[in-house]
């Protein structure tokens, strides 16, 4: 025996068994194999497919997120300028009713020193008319005092009367 050369008997029966292997592999065998391959595959197309249409959606996230962040952003902006507008508004409104106050008081205040003016005046008038009556009356009594004073100023009204 050969090592090299196996014997034609032996070649004969192996390649029947091969036969025989090859037909129940090709038959029984190969069709499950490349079914298990294809679903494998398909599963894996599957996968793929969803991989994309996640990534799709979540790029359509993406973006949805940054319109909402943008959204969010030009509301705070907006809330911000309200809030600045509503505090100039009751800064001037607070300003506004100072002023107005400011000018009441003033008024007020003029009105009252108008009237203590007034009250002055007129007790200065009255004091001066006291004193003018109270002079007059120390000057008439010292004129009329003698005859010839009265006589005189009687000479004199009666002068003026003409």
């Amino acid at each position: 025996m050969n090592l090299m050369l196996p014997d034609s008997g032996l070649l004969f029966w192996m390649t029947i068994i091969f036969a025989i292997v090859f037909f129940l592999l090709a038959k029984f065998g190969f069709p499950v194999i490349t079914g298990m391959v294809e679903k494998r595959t398909k599963r894996i197309d599957d996968a793929i497919g969803a991989a994309r249409e996640a990534e799709s959606k979540l790029m359509g996230l993406a973006s949805q997120q940054e319109k909402m962040i943008e959204e969010a952003r030009a509301e705070h902006d907006r809330i911000l300028k309200e809030a600045a507008a509503e505090r100039d508004r009751l800064i001037a409104a607070a300003q506004e009713q100072a002023r107005a106050e400011a000018g009441k008081i003033m008024d007020e205040t003029r009105e009252r020193i108008r009237q203590e003016k007034e009250a002055a005046l007129r007790d200065i008038r009255r004091e001066v008319a006291v004193l003018s009556v109270s002079i007059a009356e120390k000057v008439v009594r010292k004129e009329l005092s003698t005859d010839a004073g009265q006589q005189e100023l009687v000479d004199r009204i009666f002068d003026e009367l003409t």
